[in-house]
């Protein structure tokens, strides 16, 4: 599965920073920035969970 970032949609709150830090990063601009578009399948529940917390909803998986 790939995720991705709607960056008009994304605050920068970095939930899913704290959830999967290997695969999501935030710049010093508090640019949100996708390490890992193709999750692995280890990593899948923490991204699932990230997706699912993102309070603006801008996290996708497909």
């Amino acid at each position: 599965m790939k995720v991705t970032v709607d960056l008009d949609q994304c605050e920068a709150n970095g939930i899913c920073v704290g959830i999967a830090p290997d695969v999501f990063e935030l710049d010093d601009d508090d640019v949100l920035h996708i390490v890992a578009a193709d999750v692995p399948d280890d990593r899948l529940a923490d991204v699932e969970d990230a997706v699912a917390q993102c309070p603006k909803a801008a996290l996708k998986l497909q």
